[in-house]
C-alpha cells in the first residue's frame, strides 16, 4: 500500500518549546492517522526529525510499503536524499532511526515544499505549541 507523509516541526525561540506533527495519508487521499506532539525544549531541525521518525514508525506499524515523505524542511529533504551530510549530533541519531525505519517500509522518497503546501502537519505543530501556553 502506498501513502504520503506531510511531517512539519517547530519551535518557539531556537532551541525553545517544540512540537513535531504529521499526517499520514492513503494513496486516495484518506487521512490514516494526524498527531501533534509537544517534545519539549528542542531545536526546529530536532522537532522536524521527530515528526518524520514518528510518521514513518506509524507507516511501518499500518503496512505501507511506499511512502512519500513531503515535508517544507529543506535541511531534512536533502539530508534524507545524501545531498547534504548530517554533522549534528542529535539529528544523525534521528537521521539513522529514519533510516532504519525507511528499510521497514521498502520505498520512501522525499519531497520539498513550501510551507503553505504543509498546512495540516504545520497546523498541528502549532497546536501543540499552544496548548503549551
Amino acid at each position: 500500500m502506498k501513502g504520503r507523509l506531510f511531517t512539519d516541526g517547530g519551535a518557539r525561540g531556537n532551541p525553545g518549546p517544540a512540537a513535531y506533527g504529521y499526517v499520514l495519508e492513503a494513496e486516495d487521499g484518506t487521512v490514516l492517522d494526524a498527531r501533534g506532539v509537544a517534545i519539549g525544549v528542542a531545536t526546529n531541525n530536532v522537532a522536524e526529525y521527530r515528526a518524520l521518525v514518528a510518521g514513518l514508525a506509524k507507516a511501518v506499524e499500518l503496512g505501507l510499503t511506499e511512502v512519500e515523505v513531503v515535508s517544507d524542511s529543506e535541511l531534512l529533504v536533502k539530508q534524507m536524499r545524501g545531498e547534504y551530510r548530517v554533522k549534528n549530533a542529535a539529528l544523525r541519531e534521528l537521521a539513522l532511526d529514519a533510516d532504519a525505519l525507511e528499510r521497514k517500509v521498502g520505498r520512501v522518497t522525499y519531497r520539498a515544499v513550501r510551507r503553505e503546501q504543509n498546512e495540516l502537519a504545520d497546523r498541528l505543530v502549532n497546536e501543540a505549541l499552544d496548548a503549551l501556553s
